[in-house]
């Protein structure tokens, strides 16, 4: 190795060394992290100074990125999820994209852009990130709840168009480059062609890979090997992608979609989720660090009207379009927030779509900075918009419920087994508890479920916070007041009255999240007795450090029942 000249090396090692470093700072100023990933490729990229990157490898480690992102896509794509909200994600997530790729279009033609440059230009601005909207809702931990379900279901069916552009646009770019023109009949044996190709390779798909993917999990898993299984799981996602572009001339995306949708009809897909996150959340690091590399942040002193337009239709004229939709569906002011605050982002399909816009000759360059240049700052707005417009969604609820509930705080719910329902089903964070000396158990899971019933059995007050709607309903049944909302947020903590409560019950599993929850609970009330559960040593020291008294080790306490059964048993 003479000259230790190791492009493939360097790339890697300063991709990632400076994604953490500027992942951290970013971190630190309460951003996604992925404007630190972006960030790195433009300070290793040709438009600053300093360690230039090898593009040519950085484009292809971003290529397996892409590969390993869209398979997870697929890997958690639920066809039974999207048919839940289907009424609504369907259309509504088509509408949207119209809109806002029309919006596009008129910004492109405003800057005397081609047809084929505004319609990847707008189609680009149409689509959210799947890591940033999915990562906002898990982090206010209403994934699983209504509205996040509509979220994530309008976001499948915005992945699944941008899929279908991935693939006509290659067929249609001839028609679309300025200059060029195809005959009607030349065009449609063109996308004929390709639905065609695109056909095979979904039949193959489904008639083998349905049968073979599952089946080679299941071998692998009985080897009992995990590294045979984690080799099984790559091989999979790369090995289709692979075999689909060389034999159905499809793109690498496609099949890595295609590879993981088989993949998560295995009843191993959980376990294959879990052993692919690693090199996927690796790789997608590089990928985002090599699109930080094309961007040229000339073009924020270049195009200021230009990027401002930009920012203005993915943060504003989105999130309008998909309120006005969702409210024309007769869901909630709340869901329609919710919805429109998720989505008013753009990420990782705008990048593959901008980057395939330029390749196929349709977009100019200058196209593709202001994208970048739009995901960049949108994704760093986003956790502050989302922020605020959740913060006004709870006020506005909570005063909805003081309206609603007040004439009936007196008297106690009566508990029947079918309750009439109510136009609008509230989880929503009601006003400030009346009770006193009461436990708070916070979570309703596998453990929250059991120390809450507990306790009402002993005859104690109990009120329990929860994200969750069934979560929520059970509680209710089993006599508990709840409030539906995450305990980290100071208003829903403040409903539960910790100043007036006995003790807390901390039973969520992440240490981090439940170190602020108990944190903020000592500083309420420093006479507050605090029960919290634990996985590690390491988490029981970090939430004995934020003030909880009990720590239960969940692994400790089975260890020691095991102990105590078999001395009884002699």
């Amino acid at each position: 190795m003479p000259g230790h000249d190791t492009p493939l090396i360097a790339t890697i090692a300063i991709g990632f060394a400076l994604a953490f470093l500027l992942g951290m700072v970013a971190h630190r100023l309460k951003l996604s992290p992925l404007v630190g990933y972006l960030a790195a490729g433009v300070v290793v990229g040709p438009f600053t100074p300093g360690f230039v990157a090898d593009a040519e490898l950085a484009g292809e480690l971003a290529e397996l990125g892409v590969i390993l992102l869209m398979f997870g896509v697929g890997l958690h794509f639920s066809l039974k999820e999207l048919m839940e909200v289907r009424a609504i994600a369907v259309p509504g997530a088509v509408a949207q994209i119209a809109v806002a790729t029309m919006m596009g279009m008129g910004l492109a033609r405003a800057h005397g852009w081609g047809s084929g440059a505004g319609l990847v230009f707008g189609l680009a601005l149409s689509v959210a990130s799947t890591v940033v909207l999915v990562r906002a809702l898990q982090e206010r931990k209403i994934l699983e709840s209504e509205r996040g379900r509509i979220a994530v279901g309008w976001l499948i069916v915005e992945d699944l168009v941008m899929v279908l552009a991935l693939v006509l646009l290659p067929a249609l770019a001839p028609a679309l480059t300025s200059g060029a023109s195809l005959s009607a009949g030349a065009l449609a044996t063109t996308i004929g062609l390709t639905l065609v190709k695109v056909a095979a390779f979904v039949a193959v798909m489904l008639v083998a890979g349905r049968r073979l993917i599952p089946w080679i999990m299941h071998h692998a898993a009985h080897t009992g090997s995990r590294e045979l299984f984690r080799l099984a799981v790559y091989a999979i996602a790369l090995g289709v992608a692979f075999g689909a572009a060389k034999l159905f001339d499809v793109s690498f995306a496609l099949g890595a979609f295609f590879a993981g949708m088989m993949m998560g009809e295995s009843r191993l897909s959980q376990r294959a989720a879990e052993e692919a996150l690693p090199l996927r959340d690796a790789f997608a690091v590089l990928f985002f660090v090599s699109v930080g590399m094309l961007f040229n942040p000339a073009v924020i002193l270049q195009a200021p009207l230009a990027l401002l337009a930009t920012v203005l239709i993915i943060v504003f004229g989105k999130s309008i379009a998909a309120f006005a939709i969702v409210r024309l569906f007769g869901h909630p002011t709340g869901t329609a927030i919710t919805v429109s605050a998720a989505l008013a982002q753009i990420g990782e399909f705008s990048f593959i779509l901008a980057g395939l816009g330029v390749a196929l000759g349709l977009l100019p360059p200058e196209g593709r900075d202001l994208i970048l240049a739009g995901a960049i700052l949108s994704i760093a707005l986003n956790p502050f918009l989302f922020a605020a417009v959740e913060k006004g969604r709870t006020k506005l609820l909570t005063r909805i419920a003081f309206t609603a509930e007040a004439p009936k705080s007196a008297v106690p719910a009566p508990a029947a087994p079918e309750p009439a329902p109510a136009p609008q089903p509230a989880p929503e964070p009601p006003g400030v508890t009346a009770m006193a000396d009461h436990d708070v158990v916070v979570g309703y899971g596998r453990v929250g479920s059991l120390v809450a019933p507990g306790l009402l059995a002993t005859g104690r007050p109990v009120l329990v916070i929860t994200t969750e709607d069934e979560a929520a309903d059970a509680a209710r049944a089993a006599g508990a007041e709840v409030v539906v909302g995450n305990a980290v947020e100071p208003e829903v903590l403040a409903a539960a009255n910790l100043p007036a409560a006995r003790r807390l019950f901390c039973t969520i599993p992440e240490a981090f999240e439940a170190g602020d929850l108990v944190r903020q609970a000592r500083a309420l009330n420093p006479r507050l007795e605090i029960l919290a559960r634990a996985h590690s040593d390491e988490a029981v020291s970090h939430l004995a450090g934020m003030g909880a008294d009990v720590t239960v080790l969940g692994e400790r306490e089975i260890a020691l029942r095991m102990l105590e059964q078999a001395a009884e048993a002699g």
